[in-house]
């Protein structure tokens, strides 16, 4: 099913590409940002809670369980 839909809107965008020649630069350079996007957003969703997370797991008297527990929370939004 996922390949089919692959192929009609490959179809679907050559046609437009074609009809409206001037919207190809627009098309191929949103594409490379959304592409861009996608690898460099979970970077950010996986970093934030890690920032908070290492110190209260590394602290030797272990009194730093808020700080932990808002790492989690912060992982659950």
């Amino acid at each position: 099913m996922t390949f089919l839909l692959l192929l009609f809107f490959m179809y679907y965008i050559s046609c437009f590409c074609c009809i409206y020649e001037n919207t190809q630069f627009h098309l191929i350079k949103d594409s490379i940002i959304s592409f861009a996007l996608s690898l460099i957003y979970p970077f950010g969703i996986y970093l934030f809670p890690g920032i908070f997370r290492i110190p209260a797991l590394r602290a030797e008297k272990k009194d730093k369980q808020y700080l932990y527990k808002f790492s989690l929370f912060i992982q659950s939004l």
